[in-house]
């Protein structure tokens, strides 16, 4: 629909109207025949905006999940040092024990002085050991810090960090090994591939897009115009009644008079008109229609290819999983068996009926069976994660929501 209104003056004495006021209301519709027709195409923009808007979803998910996954590595990274650090402490804490208790036997000179090196030796190991750890365990923290934005402030950076999570799994705490399950949850889940997915969706708009323009361009136009004219008329002395000379007068009017005319609807006007457009060779058109299809072709092959990626990175982290598990249970055997030999050691030694080189030994066996157990700990933890990462379930987990 359209309005429009004009004001004209002559100075031709002739003119009918001076000014003249002229006045028009047009109405017209058209309608695509063959381009452009139907409420599907014209919805292609939309709808492609709104592929485009889930992609970035999609994207800020991923982002998100790699974010969480690096803060939660790093702070197992600390719980690993940590528990480190304590495991060494207390290898350091037995060896002072044991040089003590060799210090004593040579104060009473039940052996050799040449005996007290060896606890001596074993002690300035576990110190440097203990050194090693402690630094190690404040470059963990150093790296969580930055991880979390705590390290640029000098005030916050010199707090201290204290972790609350425990290394161990809490009981009944769900472990998921079911590979079957992971696979499906991370096909169906997991933001990569249903990124993936939409770029198809995006592909096809664009295929609808390009089909649409290699279609001639046939459109139907209806139209109706109606129009007044007002302003001051001057009749010519020869117009009225067919007479001729005497003195005529003008005839007033104005801007109300070409309004009344018009919404009068006295002086209607009709249009119709059949429009044809062929497009004679055009290869933009036909460009664009096989770049759509091609880009279609790719992306359907990326989604395939991240298909297979993410399911053999769900398999591969729920085997480790399983893996970290057993080598869990392992470890923990392990350790308690060291611990009962390191203990039998000891009580020989302290009967003498054992060597203090013999008591070193199953020292250090029993610090590596911790140590082992620690690793393992910590593997559980972030072998979890890894599943968590890969099924698309980490943000879940934390109650992380994308709106």
């Amino acid at each position: 629909m359209s309005f429009s209104g004009t004001k004209s003056s002559s100075s031709n004495s002739l003119s009918s109207y001076n000014p003249g006021l002229s006045s028009s209301l047009q109405f017209s519709v058209t309608q695509p025949l063959l381009q452009n027709r139907g409420r599907y195409v014209n919805r292609i923009p939309v709808m492609q905006a709104e592929s485009t808007y889930k992609r970035s979803q999609y994207g800020l998910q991923s982002s998100l999940l790699t974010l969480v996954s690096n803060a939660e590595n790093a702070y197992w990274n600390v719980i690993s040092a940590r528990e480190n650090l304590r495991v060494q402490e207390k290898s350091r804490d037995a060896a002072k024990a044991n040089l003590d208790f060799v210090q004593q036997q040579l104060d009473l000179g039940a052996v050799a002085e040449l005996d007290i090196y060896n606890p001596q030796g074993q002690l300035a190991a576990a110190d440097f050991s203990v050194s090693q750890a402690k630094f190690r365990l404040a470059s963990a923290e150093d790296a969580l810090r930055r991880q979390i934005s705590a390290d640029l402030d000098p005030d916050i950076a010199k707090l201290p960090v204290e972790l609350t999570e425990p290394v161990d799994l809490a009981a009944g705490q769900p472990i998921p090994l079911d590979t079957g399950q992971s696979v499906q949850k991370a096909l169906a889940s997991n933001p990569n591939i249903l990124s993936a997915a939409q770029q198809l969706d995006l592909d096809e708009l664009g295929i609808q897009s390009a089909k649409n323009l290699l279609l001639p361009q046939l459109s139907f136009t209806a139209a109706y115009t109606t129009k007044g004219q007002g302003g001051v008329f001057y009749p010519s002395s020869t117009s009225l009644f067919g007479g001729t000379g005497g003195s005529i007068q003008p005839i007033p009017g104005g801007i109300t008079d070409a309004l009344d005319q018009m919404f009068g609807f006295g002086y209607p006007t009709y249009l119709g008109r059949l429009t044809l457009t062929l497009p004679i060779k055009s290869r933009t058109a036909s460009m664009t229609m096989a770049s759509a299809l091609v880009t279609k072709k790719s992306d359907a092959l990326t989604l395939r290819t991240t298909q297979q990626n993410i399911r053999l990175q769900t398999l591969t982290a729920v085997t480790n999983l399983q893996g970290y598990v057993e080598q869990l249970k392992l470890a923990r055997v392990q350790r308690d068996i060291q611990q009962k030999n390191y203990e039998a050691e000891q009580e020989k030694y302290t009967l003498g009926t054992d060597t203090n080189q013999n008591v070193v030994i199953a020292l250090q066996n029993l610090v590596l069976a911790e140590s082992n157990v620690v690793s393992a700990q910590v593997s559980v933890r972030t072998g979890i994660l890894a599943v968590y990462q890969s099924t698309g379930e980490l943000l879940d987990n934390y109650g992380i929501v994308v709106k």
